[in-house]
């Protein structure tokens, strides 16, 4: 194929990217105004804010998420409180001790046993 085969079909294609330009310049006032329609803050080419939210409801929302914030921060100090305080009795020399109690029960019954066993009264 050559580039004369492409001249009868050049108007179309003009055409063709006119309606995608004109389509995609439409997207993007579309965009816009839903993102003005919902409350979405405005951005420029690099990400800078046109319209910065400096409203009541914007101030009273960033009050309420930053009253929130700090209860979720307390809330999680006490928890990560009572976490030691039970890594502190798991990992406690007292907890195991109960454990290595029934052991040396467990094994004097054994002995005791076997004695019983040997001596022929078991």
């Amino acid at each position: 194929m050559q580039a004369s085969d492409f001249l009868p079909y050049l108007g179309w294609i003009i055409l063709a990217c006119s309606v995608l330009a004109g389509l995609g310049i439409l997207a993007s006032f579309q965009v816009t105004r839903m993102k003005i329609k919902n409350g979405y803050p405005l951005e420029g080419m690099w990400g800078q804010s046109l319209k910065p939210g400096s409203d009541k409801q914007t101030a009273h929302r960033v009050t309420l998420l930053t009253q929130e914030n700090a209860e979720l921060r307390a809330e999680l100090g006490s928890v990560k409180d009572r976490l030691i305080n039970v890594e502190r009795i798991v990992t406690d020399g007292g907890y195991h001790l109960g454990a290595e109690i029934e052991a040396l029960r467990d094994s004097a019954r054994d002995r005791a046993l076997s004695n019983l066993k040997d001596k022929g009264e078991a």
